[in-house]
């Protein structure tokens, strides 16, 4: 290897974070440069560091396989090459991961544990394996890593090998480093790697390192040091100015230079690919022969694979290859660029053919991705067509499992042999299944889809047909969260359906189509398939089919406001999958009829044929009604103001969908959001951001929604950016979730701009597009309209004091109709339900809010009159109904509530309010809330008022409640007496703690008494 020039810096961090691994502190850096700006020559220096001081160095490499993937493949590449290692094959044989991915597997992929299974035995296996040596994973190209392997690498990263997410540093005792590498110039706006970066440079064990263009003087550097004759000056400053500080450019119009053309610089093309086949073309003819197939096999290929493909005597195979190494063309044994001799590094492309990943010597790979890219290219098409067809046969020869399907329909397509590319993609599809890669196998669909008419009948693989598989497409794109693509799916099966089709497929079809148009919030249409659907098959005899169609047409008829229907079809149906004994159907019924027949989900009783569902729909193995029962489960804990149960059930089903491989599915999706607004509610606001960068990268485009509340938590802090990345949530198809959270969201911002036109605005936008097909309004509009009324009163205020009667009457009247928006939908709610707390909650604020718009200028301000007294109640019943768990809308509350007690002349409750209320935005970050409470305290000169001892003083409720502590009274038993719930009781108590000062209940109650707040009650004489 020649000698390394440049990138002290970047050496000397890898380096430390090797040190820190040998000495048991995992970590991972991610190596982020454009192409061929030597980043796979750092790593192949610090690994060459590494394995001389004792660490056991693997490489993993990611492949361009252009519409397939291949998953988990740098992953098998790691445990080939250390399965070959006899001081881990011990190891290795422990761990039933190892045959999963490397191994046959069989059907074992399919058993319970199912991805986290799979990721928790990679870790726990790394694990084990730095116990026997400090280990070094270099996994290179992260730019083409397929969604399973990424999804892996962020368990690996965030959950597994390196600890949580939260720990300062990495898991204790394991001598593990990572080290990634990608393209930054490859990552385009929606590249799917980008999400899932942004996630991993947040955790503390991972940094990232960023190899920019060397400079000049680096470049001239590196440039002599490829000749062991002198350069001339001229030639020097020709390449360094047109390489551009990339080492790999540099190299290469070295390389392709002549020293005997004029001037010393011969006539090179402006492009790299000229200059990269200029010096493959100084190759024999056979050396090119075997360069062009190897490049059709990819970035790296197997000997045996090569032989077999390019069918020349092994001394002439042999030959070729040993002048294409000495021409710094290939690589030997499997490396890239950091065992070329360069001073930059390989970091490109490559196609398929690499062997399912095994290491090994046996392996060539080019040294940069751009010169199998270059070669590649220059092939003519028949050429293609020949090489891309010899290699099918090989793999198709060699018996390969399963998971290499995948490559052979690549060239099998690649070649026009239709036939096998079909059956190969149903064969990648059957192991994508298998291991749990649902994106995977819809590519792997599709494309087999896309081959089917192409393909004559009696050459299709035996027990397909177009419909089946349709389906089966659109259940994929389900459970990989890409909703409207399954919707298009199953319009496409119906579209195949014909008259003679059966029956009961065509009623399959269209139910199907039913419940995914019910995703997508395509109601009326979703009625019109399950209707079509139920009227297909007879109720009589009874059969499965009719029971999952009348089930579909149940959830169909309810959203579309047919509750008649919907509940006469749930009771009949669930009689019938009764008499077949269809529990998943039984529990599937069960779900909607608690919602029908009056046992809501915030009922114990409801509750309780919910988790009768709930272990139905498990014993019977049905994951998805299963998480439909848990999701049901955790909004009626929710709606119900139990927070803490809600947390319980979701993480309860988030588990088991993680399990199952469904966090993509609606359900799942729903519950990810509901987790982040709890979190948010309960003011655990750093949960809840690490939990939307968690997500993120898993979400689906159709679950951008579930980052929602972290994005409420960026306006309250006052974060620059936030509302435009809410706005991106309207981006694409309509998605009525996203535009309720989006909605939230620019009203808050509007709020938060003192805009009461934008917000007034935006409500009325939303309200429009939410409105469903039943014209039922939904219940957010309560928050929506409590929101916009804040800046509508101030203006309201603004206007009366300067004497603006036309603003006066413009905003009362638009405060009138906000408010009569929130207590008309309050009042009917989406199912006619009475409000739960957090409704409760918005319509006390609303209510609050009008109050404050319609007052008129008190000539005695800081008197307490009626007027006053009125509006002080109104904020204290607001204050008070946010109890339920909602701490940042408290605090918001508060500082109107103080003001509202300023006017009112009661200035020490008042100061107890406002102080409460910057606490609060001092422990959420809540920067323009803290600005308020801040200016308000200095405008009514709050800080002045201080009760005697420097007590702060406690609202008229918050006596009440110290009192009933000093009495011994539990959180429930203080509730009961006050008429309010244990929750509001455990809020009060914690205020009462948080302004005396105390560390506990015992110790308020004896600051209470120290300082006159409470009395001794006098005992009874004896």
């Amino acid at each position: 290897m020649g000698p390394f020039i440049g990138r002290a810096d970047e050496l000397a961090r890898l380096t430390r974070v090797l040190d820190r691994a040998r000495a048991g502190e995992a970590r991972a850096v991610l190596v982020a440069g454009d192409a061929g700006v030597g980043k796979t020559r750092v790593l192949a220096e610090a690994a060459g560091q590494a394995a001389a001081a004792g660490t056991t160095v693997v490489t993993g490499h990611c492949v361009d396989l252009g519409d397939v993937g291949l998953p988990y493949l740098p992953f098998t590449e790691i445990l080939g090459v250390l399965a070959g290692d006899e001081r881990f094959s011990g190891t290795l044989a422990a761990h039933p991961v190892v045959d999963r991915l490397i191994g046959h597997g069989g059907d074992g992929a399919r058993d319970a544990g199912g991805r986290p299974q799979l990721f928790e035995g990679m870790a726990a296996l790394l694990a084990e394996l730095t116990r026997a040596a400090p280990l070094l994973l270099v996994l290179e190209d992260l730019h083409w890593a397929d969604q399973s392997s990424r999804d892996l690498l962020r368990f690996l990263l965030s959950r597994g090998v390196l600890g949580g997410a939260g720990s300062a540093g990495g898991a204790p005792g394991r001598r593990l480093a990572v080290f990634a590498s990608y393209r930054a110039d490859d990552l385009h706006r929606r590249h799917p790697l980008r999400p899932l970066l942004a996630e991993l440079v947040r955790l503390p064990a991972v940094e990232r390192l960023e190899l920019r263009p060397m400079p000049d003087g680096e470049v001239a550097r590196l440039v002599r040091s490829q000749r062991t004759a002198p350069v001339p000056d001229a030639m020097i400053r020709r390449i360094v100015e047109r390489a551009e500080g990339n080492a790999f450019y540099a190299e290469e119009l070295l390389a392709a230079t002549s020293e005997t053309a004029p001037g010393g610089v011969s006539a090179v093309p402006s492009g790299l690919a000229d200059v990269l086949l200029s010096r493959f073309e100084q190759l024999s003819p056979t050396a090119q022969q075997v360069l062009r197939t190897a490049a059709v096999a990819g970035r790296r290929v197997e000997h045996e694979l090569l032989r077999d493909a390019v069918q020349l005597p092994e001394e002439e195979l042999e030959s070729a290859l040993r002048e294409a190494v000495g021409r710094q063309l290939l690589v030997a044994g499997g490396a890239t660029g950091r065992d070329s001799g360069s001073g930059s590094g390989s970091d490109g492309s490559s196609g398929a053919g690499s062997g399912g990943g095994s290491g090994g010597d046996s392996a060539y790979s080019f040294r940069h991705a751009l010169i199998r890219e270059a070669v590649y290219a220059d092939l003519l098409p028949g050429e293609r067509v020949r090489l891309h067809r010899a290699f099918a046969h090989v793999l198709a020869g060699r018996g390969l499992p399963a998971e290499y399907a995948a490559e052979r329909a690549h060239h099998s397509r690649e070649s026009h042999d239709l036939p096998d590319a079909l059956a190969a993609s149903l064969e990648a599809a059957d192991h994508a299944a298998r291991v749990r890669a649902p994106a995977e196998e819809l590519r792997h669909l599709e494309a087999a889809l896309d081959l089917w008419s192409a393909v004559p009948s009696d050459a299709r693989p035996d027990g397909f047909d177009t419909v089946t598989l349709t389906l089966r497409a659109s259940a994929a794109a389900a459970h990989a969260g890409e909703t409207h693509r399954a919707v298009s799916l199953t319009r496409a099966a119906l579209a195949r359906v014909g008259s003679d089709e059966d029956s009961e497929l065509a009623a399959r079809v269209r139910y199907t189509l039913a419940g995914n148009l019910m995703r997508i919030d395509s109601l009326t249409a979703a009625f019109t398939y399950s209707s079509e659907a139920l009227a297909m098959i007879p109720a009589d005899p009874p059969s499965r089919t009719w029971v999952w169609a009348a089930s579909t047409h149940v959830m169909a008829a309810r959203y579309v406001g047919d509750d008649a229907t919907a509940r006469d079809v749930a009771r009949r149906a669930l009689g019938i999958a009764e008499e077949l004994g269809v529990p998943d159907a039984r529990a599937d019924l069960m779900i909607s009829l608690v919602g029908l027949e009056g046992a809501g989900r915030t009922t114990s009783e409801g509750r309780a044929r919910l988790r009768e569902a709930r272990e139905l729909a498990r014993r019977a193995g049905n994951t998805s009604i299963e998480m439909r029962a848990l999701f049901n489960l955790s909004i009626g804990a929710y709606e119900s103001g139990d927070l803490d149960e809600c947390l319980t059930w979701l993480s309860d089903g988030l588990e088991r969908a993680g399990r199952a491989g469904l966090l993509a599915s609606p359900y799942p999706l729903e519950m990810r959001y509901l987790r982040s607004l709890v979190l948010y509610s309960l003011g655990q606001w750093d949960a809840c951001v690490q939990a939307a960068v968690s997500d993120a990268e898993r979400l689906p485009a159709a679950g951008g929604y579930a980052i929602g509340p972290a994005l409420s938590v960026a306006l309250a802090r006052g974060e620059q950016g936030a509302a435009e990345r809410a706005r991106a949530l309207l981006d694409g198809p309509f998605d009525w979730m996203a535009t309720l959270v989006a909605a939230i969201l620019l009203t808050d911002a509007a709020v938060l701009r003192h805009d009461p036109e934008a917000a007034v605005d935006q409500v009325r936008t939303s309200v429009a597009a939410l409105v469903d097909d039943a014209g039922t309004t939904p219940d957010v509009v309560v928050r929506l309209s409590a929101l916009a009324l804040a800046p509508v009163a101030d203006a309201a205020v603004a206007a009366r004091l300067a004497d603006d009667e036309e603003g006066v009457r413009r905003w009362s009247e638009t405060g009138a109709e906000l408010v009569g928006m929130a207590r008309v939908t309050a009042a009917e709610g989406e199912d006619g339900s009475p409000q739960g707390p957090e409704g409760r909650a918005w319509l006390a604020r609303a209510e609050a809010e009008w109050a404050r718009a319609r007052a008129e200028p008190d000539p005695r301000a800081g008197e307490e009159t009626g007027a006053a007294r009125e509006r002080a109640e109104a904020w204290e019943r607001a204050v008070e109904a946010f109890g339920y768990g909602d701490v940042y809308e408290q605090a918001r509350c508060r500082v109107r509530l103080a003001e509202a007690l300023v006017a009112a002349g009661r200035r020490e409750e008042a100061a107890g309010q406002a102080r409460a209320a910057r606490d609060t935005a001092v422990r959420l970050g809540a920067v323009p809330l803290r600005e308020d409470v801040e200016r308000l305290i200095r405008r009514a000169r709050l800080a002045e008022t201080s009760p005697a001892e420097g007590v702060p003083a406690l609202t008229a409720r918050e006596n009440d409640v110290l009192l009933l502590l000093a009495r011994g009274r539990t959180n429930r038993q203080i509730g009961e007496e006050l008429f309010i719930s244990g929750k509001t009781a455990s809020v009060h108590v914690s205020n009462i703690l948080a302004k005396l000062g105390a560390a506990s209940r015992t110790e308020a109650v004896a600051i209470a008494y120290r300082e006159g707040l409470v009395r001794a009650e006098p005992t009874a004489s004896g």
